[in-house]
C-alpha cells in the first residue's frame, strides 16, 4: 500500500477503480460510532427497562449518528485524497461524534440537546470544510461542491436556531431533517459526483457489522449485570442466533452490482438503511433488557419487552427486502416470504405471558432461521444444479462465470 501523500490535489477517484476496498482510515472513523451508537442504545436499553419508551428521542440521535456517518461515506468514496489535510479534517468529524455520543444521556433524560448538537455541528463542520476544498481543486464539480457546502451551512445554522429558541420539537426536528436529506439530490441537479458501488457497498456492510456487534455487546453487558440462569441462557443463545440470521440474511445478495447497474436508484437504497441501521441499534437494546428482565422483574412487562425484539427485527426483515428491490431485478429475499417472517415475528411477544421472554427470543430466532433457510432453497431453485451459487460472493456472477476455475 503506498505511503499517504503530504499534499494532494483533490481530484475524483475512479468509479471503477479496481479493488477499490475500505482505507484503514475509514474504518478507524467508524470505530468511533461505535461509541455514539452504544450510548444510543444504552439510552434507549434503559428507558425500556423503565417503562418509558424513548423511541423518537432515540430516533433523532441516531439520524445525527447516521447522517454524518453516511454523508462521510459517500464524500470518500469520491474525494478520499488521502493526504495531511484529509485526515485532519476526518480527526475533526471524529471528535464531532465522541461530542455527539457524551451528549446522549442529557437528550435522552432530559431532552437537553445542547452537546449533541454541538457534537453534530463539529461533524458537519468538518464536512463543509472538505466540500469547499473540492469546489477549489476539481473545477468540474465545482458547481455540485458549492452547492453541498452551502446547503450543509444552511442546515446548521438551522439546528443552531432551533436550539436557541427551545423548539426542540419533534416537528422542528423532522422539518430539518427532511431538509438535510434534500441537500445531496439538490446538489447532485448540477452534476453527479463520482461515486464507487463497491465501496459503497463494503461501507454499508461494515457498518452494519458495527451495529450486528454493538447488539452483541449490549446484550453481553446485560449478562455481566445479571446472574446465571437458565432463561438468561436461553435469551443470549436466541439472541446470538437472531443476530447470526440476519447477518446472514443481510450478506445473502451483495449490493455493489446493484449499485452498478442501477445507480439512479441509490438515493433509494441509502436513505433506506436508515431504517435498517436503526433497527439494528434498537434490536439491541431489546435484548439488553430480555437478558435483565430474566434476573428481576422490571417496570416493563414480558410481552413489551418481546415487542421491542419483535418490532426492530420484523422492520430489520421487510426493509432488507425493500431497499434492495430497486437495484436488484430478482430479490433472493422475496417480498412474500419476508412479509410472512415479519407477521409471524410481531406476534410471536403475544405468547410471553405463558413462557416468558425467553420463548419469545426463541420462536424470533427460529423464525429468522427459517427465513434464511427458505430464501437459501428459493435460491437454488432459481439455478440448475451446475450453476447453482453455493456462496454469497457468486451469487451477482454471470453463470458463464461458473466451474471454469
Amino acid at each position: 500500500m503506498p505511503e499517504a501523500p503530504i499534499r494532494a490535489r483533490m481530484r475524483p477517484r475512479g468509479p471503477d477503480e479496481q479493488h477499490r476496498a475500505a482505507s484503514p482510515l475509514e474504518l478507524l472513523f467508524d470505530l468511533t460510532f461505535v461509541v455514539a451508537v452504544a450510548a444510543a442504545a444504552a439510552e434507549l436499553a434503559h428507558s425500556l427497562a423503565s417503562g418509558h419508551y424513548a423511541v423518537i428521542g432515540f430516533l433523532q440521535v441516531f439520524f445525527a449518528i447516521w447522517w454524518a456517518w453516511m454523508n462521510f461515506t459517500w464524500f470518500a468514496t469520491a474525494y478520499d485524497t488521502d493526504d495531511v489535510a484529509y485526515r485532519l479534517l476526518t480527526m475533526v468529524q471524529m471528535g464531532g461524534v465522541l461530542v455527539l455520543a457524551a451528549g446522549v444521556p442529557a437528550a435522552a433524560a432530559e431532552a437537553d440537546f445542547r452537546v449533541v448538537t454541538l457534537g453534530y455541528l463539529i461533524m458537519r463542520g468538518g464536512q463543509i470544510v472538505q466540500w469547499l476544498r473540492a469546489a477549489v481543486e476539481d473545477p468540474d464539480g465545482r458547481r455540485t461542491a458549492i452547492r453541498n457546502a452551502v446547503g450543509i451551512s444552511l442546515l446548521q445554522v438551522g439546528w443552531l436556531i432551533r436550539l436557541a429558541t427551545g423548539e426542540t420539537t419533534t416537528l422542528t426536528f423532522v422539518c430539518l431533517a427532511v431538509l438535510e436529506l434534500t441537500v445531496p439530490w439538490w446538489a447532485q441537479r448540477t452534476g453527479e459526483t463520482g461515486w464507487h458501488p463497491h465501496h459503497v457497498a463494503e461501507r454499508y456492510g461494515l457498518f452494519t457489522i458495527i451495529l450486528l456487534g454493538e447488539s452483541v455487546l449490549a446484550a453481553s453487558n446485560a449478562v455481566r449485570a445479571t446472574e446465571v440462569s437458565l432463561a438468561m441462557v436461553v435469551v443470549a443463545a436466541g439472541g446470538l442466533v437472531l443476530l447470526f440470521s440476519l447477518w446472514w440474511l443481510y450478506f445473502l445478495q451483495p449490493a455493489g452490482a446493484g449499485l452498478e447497474a442501477n445507480r439512479d436508484k441509490s438515493f433509494i437504497w441509502g436513505y433506506g438503511h436508515y431504517g435498517l441501521f436503526a433497527a439494528l441499534a434498537a434490536l439491541g437494546a431489546g435484548l439488553e433488557v430480555a437478558v435483565e428482565q430474566t434476573s428481576h422483574p422490571l417496570p416493563i412487562s414480558p410481552t413489551a419487552t418481546g415487542f421491542a425484539i419483535a418490532v426492530p427485527a420484523a422492520v430489520f426483515v421487510v426493509l432488507l427486502w425493500a431497499v434492495n428491490w430497486p437495484i436488484v431485478a430478482a430479490p433472493l429475499v422475496r417480498p412474500s416470504t419476508s412479509i410472512a417472517a415479519a407477521t409471524l415475528i410481531t406476534l410471536t411477544p403475544l405468547l410471553a405471558p405463558y413462557g416468558g421472554v425467553q420463548l419469545v427470543v426463541v420462536l424470533i430466532a427460529t423464525v429468522c432461521v427459517l427465513l434464511v433457510t427458505v430464501t437459501l432453497l428459493q435460491t437454488v431453485a432459481r439455478h440448475s444444479p451446475t450453476d447453482c451459487p453455493v456462496i454469497a460472493g457468486d451469487i451477482n456472477r454471470h453463470p458463464g462465470e461458473q466451474n471454469h476455475e
